[in-house]
């Protein structure tokens, strides 16, 4: 058996010292992604982060979270057809007291995530090239959204306001 090659970085070591949380509101426009990466980016500068974990949470039953491409958006698109085959509006649901497309909502929100966590090194989050943080809205209608951000780590400074 032949072995491919790794190589591991130096670890860097921080003491935790810290955890610091904000609540996001977000305002939807129905059914779609919402680029969160730079208002999570702006919460860690708040914060004075330094090295640590960027936690987000989603407060909601029928919205997720997901990190996912963002240079094509045709990928946005696909990922949304899949989750509506999945989960299509005109299934025969027994729940429909919201609303045909809440029960779908429902399971999209199942098969994605309600939570993540991204590593934080030197202030930033250490996201691949081609990666964004997401708030996948699965109603049709406008809501608003809340995004709960926990930074626990250390930090490089005080908290700013």
């Amino acid at each position: 058996m032949t072995r491919t090659p790794t190589a591991l970085s130096r670890p860097r070591v921080a003491t935790l010292d810290t955890v610091v949380s904000a609540t996001l509101s977000v305002e939807t426009g129905g059914t779609g992604f919402i680029d969160l990466t730079e208002e999570a980016g702006r919460f860690l500068a708040q914060s004075g982060a330094a090295d640590g974990a960027l936690t987000l949470f989603v407060r909601h039953t029928s919205a997720s979270l997901t990190i996912q491409e963002n240079a094509d958006p045709a990928v946005r698109v696909d990922l949304m057809t899949v989750l509506d085959r999945l989960a299509p509006r005109d299934a025969p649901w027994v729940h429909d007291t919201e609303g045909p497309d809440d029960m779908p909502a429902h399971v999209k929100t199942m098969l994605t995530a309600t939570s993540l966590q991204v590593p934080v090194v030197a202030g930033r989050m250490v996201l691949g090239t081609w990666q964004a943080i997401y708030l996948i809205e699965h109603r049709a209608r406008p809501h608003r959204r809340e995004v709960v951000l926990q930074f626990l780590g250390a930090r490089s400074g005080p908290v700013t306001g």
